[in-house]
C-alpha cells in the first residue's frame, strides 16, 4: 500500500513539474501596421541586453560582420500585403525573412525568401531578394529589448526601424498607390449617376495626393453643383483655386464657405475659411 501511495505521489509530482511554464527569454511580438492600401506585418522575437554588448566584434548577440536573424529564435518575418519598393527594388506581396549584417557605421539589409527559417543557421545568399546598405545612427538612450517599429508613415512611404542598445537603423520603404487610386477615381466618376460625395473624394485625391489641380477643380465644381450647401466642398475649391493662382476665385469660394458654415453653426469651417482668405 505504501509503495502504491509513493508511486501516486511521484506521478503527481512529475505531472506538476510538466506543467511549469516560464516566460520566454526573448518574447515574440507581432506588429501589424496599415500602410498604403494594405498592411505590413512583422513577427519577431525580442532579446534583451542583460548587461551584454549588442553589437561589436565577437559579441554573443549580434556580432559585427555576421548575418543576424534580426532578433532571436526564428528569423524575423516581414509580410507585405501589397507590393512595396525596398532598396530600390520592387518586392511582390508576400512574406520575407529580414536578415541584417550589423556594421560599425552602416548595416547590410537583406530581404530573403526563406521566411520560415530558424535563426540564420540555414541562411543562403542565393535566396536573397534584395540586399542593400543603410547608415546606422547612435541614440542618446539605450534600449534594453530589441525593438522593431514602423515609423514616419505617409500615404506612400515609411521606415522600418530597428532599435537596440544605442543603435538605430531605419529601412526606407515605399509603395505606389496613386496609380491604383487614379483607376478607382476614373471608374467611380464615369457615367451619369455620380454623387457629390464621389466627386468630392476624387477632388480630394487630385488636390492632396496627386497635385493635379486642374482635375481637382473639375471634380470639386461638379461636387458643389450637386450640393450647394456643402461648405467643406467650397473650402476645398478655394484651396484648389489658390494653388492655380486664382486668388479672386479662391476668395469668393472661401467667403461662400464662411457664409454657409456660419448658417450651419460650424465654427471650425468658419475659422478655416477666414484663415484661407487671410493667406491670399
Amino acid at each position: 500500500m505504501k509503495k502504491i501511495l509513493f508511486s501516486l505521489l511521484t506521478l503527481i509530482g512529475l505531472s506538476a513539474q510538466a506543467q511549469i511554464k516560464m516566460p520566454a527569454a526573448s518574447p515574440t511580438q507581432t506588429l501589424s501596421q496599415d500602410f498604403g492600401l494594405g498592411k505590413i506585418e512583422i513577427v519577431y522575437s525580442r532579446p534583451s541586453l542583460k548587461g551584454r554588448a549588442a553589437f561589436g566584434n565577437g559579441t554573443v548577440l549580434a556580432p559585427t560582420g555576421t548575418v543576424w536573424r534580426t532578433g532571436a529564435n526564428g528569423a524575423t518575418k516581414v509580410t507585405f500585403s501589397h507590393p512595396v519598393t525596398v532598396g530600390g527594388k520592387l518586392l511582390a506581396a508576400g512574406a520575407y525573412a529580414l536578415f541584417t549584417i550589423p556594421g560599425e557605421t552602416e548595416w547590410t539589409i537583406i530581404f530573403n525568401t526563406n521566411s520560415n527559417s530558424w535563426g540564420s543557421f540555414s541562411y543562403k545568399e542565393a535566396e536573397d531578394v534584395v540586399r542593400f546598405k543603410v547608415k546606422a545612427e547612435t541614440t542618446s538612450n539605450s534600449t534594453e529589448n530589441f525593438t522593431i517599429n514602423v515609423d514616419n508613415i505617409t500615404p506612400e512611404t515609411a521606415t522600418i526601424s530597428l532599435k537596440w542598445a544605442k543603435t538605430l537603423v531605419n529601412i526606407p520603404i515605399s509603395t505606389d498607390i496613386k496609380t491604383v487610386i487614379r483607376g478607382q477615381v476614373k471608374e467611380a466618376t464615369k457615367g451619369t449617376n455620380v454623387t457629390a460625395d464621389v466627386y468630392f473624394a476624387a477632388a480630394n485625391f487630385y488636390y492632396d495626393m496627386d497635385k493635379d489641380y486642374d482635375n481637382a477643380l473639375v471634380c470639386v465644381d461638379k461636387a458643389v453643383s450637386l450640393n450647394a450647401k456643402a461648405y467643406y466642398m467650397f473650402l476645398l475649391k478655394a484651396k484648389v483655386q489658390k494653388e492655380l493662382g486664382n486668388k479672386k476665385g479662391a476668395r469668393e469660394s472661401a467667403e461662400t464657405c464662411i457664409k454657409i458654415a456660419t448658417e450651419a453653426n460650424n465654427q471650425d469651417y468658419v475659422r478655416s475659411g477666414k484663415e484661407l482668405v487671410a493667406s491670399l
